[in-house]
């Protein structure tokens, strides 16, 4: 072994330094066992040592042992969370590494039971994506989980909204795991966490996504209607995680996009209660210096302006309240709070609208060509907002057209290949995907069935 290795592996950072400034080639060099200097000071946890070799050379974070693990691999098997905090803020793209294997760090965390790692690494860095990536076995965190009867492990998983029901290579789920060996009593605890979780044996899984999730050697895919060409498991495979990588990415845009809708409508709805708030307070016309009151408070018109003031105030106020208040975690509870604060909002604008044209009214002389002059404000006020409304009203048809023409070519789709529980797989299919995404409560028909990347609510 080198000196700088076991200079490395004790934590002794300046002889570390002064080996570097003599012979720099040392931060590259493996000892016998295939280790390089900062996979041992990351296996040991020596922080002031690993940041002297980074600063050194920050390359040295992408090299691997003889196992393929890098030294982000070796402090996560050791559950070194100070060293995960450390190499994570100077490489967020060490995470996606992996190992010979195809293990994330997550897999090595679970794998040498470092529960501390695992929760820093989910809950910190929120990289929920990597819960469900599958090594070369097909096997994610919770089939290793299951597999060591890992019952904390396996509950903490569950919690944080793992697959339960991803399919390994030899076509097991993590309940056929921990099923397969009934000679650990944990099995007690974790069986029904597992099953109060959806989780099922691979023999209760609908046939069709069963199919896709092993990658049988025998499976087909249609070029056109007559011709058939066989695809190796490997080639289907990575098809199917593209399709499901593909859809996850939908979904989280659009949910991106009802979070960024649910801001916007927040934001107009403060900006009408400031609107209104400062015109009740400052009305047309003034106020009389001698009894305080507003001056035109007699006349209808101001009468028409306050009423529709108020109600534009308080509307927005309600809808203010509402949106943060309620904090949905699921798409079709957002979609519903969004439809209801969105007509809200809109009778809130055109009641803002009423009170301008009741104010504009109050205030000017009462001659014909005054009121001649509010008429014509009246309207244009009323073709813009029916112009507005018009061409939502179209792209919301178009919509629901294409929904319909969606769901129709599915069901086509499905008769056509003849699968007697199509629907069904088609729901399991959807929530699969969903699961992938944080849990999304949705069949996402938005989604497949819009091309245009907007949606009319």
């Amino acid at each position: 072994m080198c000196s700088i290795h076991v200079a490395a592996a004790a934590g002794h950072t300046e002889i570390v330094k002064e080996i570097l400034n003599v012979r720099p080639e040392f931060a590259r060099k493996y000892n016998s066992e295939g280790y390089t200097p900062l996979h041992l000071a990351c296996s040991r946890g020596h922080i002031d040592t690993i940041r002297e070799l980074l600063w050194f050379e920050p390359d040295l974070l992408y090299l691997r042992d003889h196992k393929g693990w890098t030294p982000l691999h070796c402090a996560s098997m050791k559950g070194r969370v100070g060293v995960l905090n450390e190499i994570i803020s100077i490489s967020l793209e060490s995470i996606e590494m992996v190992t010979n294997h195809g293990e994330t760090i997550l897999h090595l965390a679970v794998k040498y039971n470092q529960f501390d790692g695992l929760k820093y690494l989910v809950e910190t860095l929120n990289i929920l994506e990597l819960v469900n990536r599958q090594d070369n076995d097909g096997n994610t965190v919770l089939h290793i989980a299951t597999s060591g009867k890992l019952t904390t492990m396996v509950t903490y998983l569950l919690k944080q909204g793992v697959d339960v029901n991803t399919i390994n290579k030899k076509g097991y789920t993590a309940l056929d795991v921990v099923e397969a060996d009934g000679s650990n009593s944990s099995i007690l605890q974790i069986v029904p966490a597992l099953l109060d979780a959806g989780a099922k044996r691979c023999d209760q899984l609908p046939p069709r996504d069963i199919q896709e999730v092993l990658v049988p050697h025998n499976l087909i895919t249609h070029n056109s209607p007559t011709s058939r060409k066989m695809e190796s498991p490997n080639q289907q495979y990575h098809r199917y995680r593209k399709k499901t990588h593909r859809r996850s990415k939908q979904i989280e845009l659009q949910n991106e996009g009802l979070r960024n809708a649910r801001n916007t409508i927040t934001v107009v709805a403060v900006l009408i209660a400031t609107v209104t708030f400062s015109a009740g307070i400052n009305p047309p016309g003034g106020f009389s210096q001698e009894s305080g009151k507003a001056k035109m408070g007699s006349k209808r018109p101001f009468k028409v302006f306050m009423v529709c003031n108020i109600i534009a105030l308080f509307l927005s106020l309600g809808i203010v309240n509402v949106l943060v208040s309620v904090i949905p975690f699921r798409r079709k509870s957002m979609m519903k709070l969004l439809v209801a604060t969105h007509k809200i909002m809109w009778l809130s604008t055109m009641f803002m609208a009423a009170a301008y044209i009741a104010a504009t009214w109050t205030i000017l002389p009462h001659g014909s060509g005054s009121r001649w002059l509010v008429i014509e404000l009246m309207v244009v006020g009323l073709g813009c907002t029916l112009a507005v409304l018009l061409g939502l009203g179209v792209l919301l048809v178009k919509q629901y057209l294409r929904k319909q023409e969606w769901r129709r070519r599915k069901e086509k789709k499905m008769k056509k290949d003849g699968t007697p529980n199509s629907s069904l797989n088609s729901r399991v299919g959807d929530l699969h995907f969903v699961r992938n995404s944080h849990h999304s409560s949705s069949s996402n028909s938005d989604i497949d069935s819009s091309d245009h990347g907007y949606q009319v609510y």
